[in-house]
This record gives structure tokens, C-alpha cells and sequence, in this order.
């Protein structure tokens, strides 16, 4: 997983600097950081909401992710590793999706709503009844998107996609299933 992070890293970072696309327009801490707090709690409020809205799929979701949790642990993962491949996916997929092809993509809203699309096809699912996990990843991808748009900065991105990442491996090598 990290040797694909890893690829997405470099393909996304070179394309931004060939294209000039940029990480950051404008520094701007307070902006920055209250992106980030609502990027980071909105994916908590969506995921409430999923759950909610759609049980028997979300558990669907959830069993796969045990399923992720149970072979993290066997392959002998630690939770200093799991944060260094939530920082790594983190960082690699907000380059490569939001600053690399949602420029490439039109920019603008068109191009975060096709990067989400581009996003959420690429997390696909081995179980059907989890149908709303390329949706939640949609949802999350059309924020992440909309945050870039907005900002011009992909570190409150990168910050909660991190945060989020390493909450749920934290989750999984914490909470082996019952």
C-alpha cells in the first residue's frame, strides 16, 4: 500500500510542477486551519450520517474494514506504521487527485466533481451490499475538492485526510472484530 501511495506521491508532484499548478496560493494559517477543522469534522458527520441513512450497507462497509484490520495485524502493522501510511495517503492523494487532476480536469467545480468521480472509482469495493463506500468516498472527495477550490491549499486537505486515515487504522488495529 505504500509503494502505491508512494507512486501517486511522485506522478502527482511531478505533474503539479510541470503544469505549475500550485500546493499553496496564499499562506493563511486561520483559513488553513479552519478548513481543516471543518474538512476533518465533516467527514466525521458524514460518515453519522451514512450510518444512519444507510445501516445495512455501512455495516457492510465496516466488515470489510475489519476484514483490512485483521490482515494489517497479521502482516504484524504498528500503530507507528499505520501513521505513516495515513500521512502517506494523506499527502498522495490530495497531489495527485485535488492538486494534479482537478486542475487538469477543467479546474473549477466541474473538475471537483470529476476528481471525486476519478477518487471514488478508484477506492473500489469486493462486496456489493457496501454500495454506499464509493459514495461516502464521492462525498468525501467532492469536500476535499471544494476545500482546494476554496482556499487555493491543499494542506487543511492533506491535514484531515491524514487525521481521518489514522483514526480509522487506529480504529482497525484497535478494535479486532468480535
Amino acid at each position: 500500500m505504500l509503494l502505491l501511495q508512494a507512486g501517486l506521491l511522485g506522478i502527482g508532484a511531478l505533474w503539479m510542477a510541470l503544469a505549475g499548478y500550485p500546493v499553496l496560493q496564499q499562506p493563511n494559517p486561520l483559513r488553513d486551519g479552519l478548513a481543516f477543522l471543518l474538512l476533518f469534522y465533516g467527514l466525521l458527520a458524514l460518515e453519522r450520517l451514512f450510518s444512519l441513512a444507510f445501516p445495512k450497507s455501512f455495516r457492510a462497509t465496516e466488515a470489510l474494514h475489519a476484514q483490512l484490520g485483521l490482515v494489517m495485524r497479521a502482516q504484524g502493522v504498528s500503530h507507528h506504521q499505520a501513521l505513516v501510511l495515513a500521512l502517506a495517503s494523506g499527502l498522495a492523494e490530495e497531489i495527485f487527485f485535488r492538486g494534479a487532476l482537478q486542475n487538469a480536469l477543467f479546474g473549477g467545480w466541474w473538475g471537483v466533481v470529476l476528481q471525486a468521480l476519478v477518487f471514488a472509482a478508484l477506492h473500489p469495493i469486493p462486496d456489493r451490499r457496501a454500495w454506499v463506500y464509493p459514495l461516502f468516498i464521492f462525498c468525501g472527495g467532492v469536500m476535499f475538492g471544494a476545500s482546494y477550490l476554496l482556499t487555493g491549499s491543499l494542506v487543511p486537505g492533506i491535514l484531515a485526510h491524514y487525521l481521518h486515515n489514522a483514526r480509522g487504522f487506529y480504529q482497525l488495529l484497535d478494535n479486532p472484530p468480535a
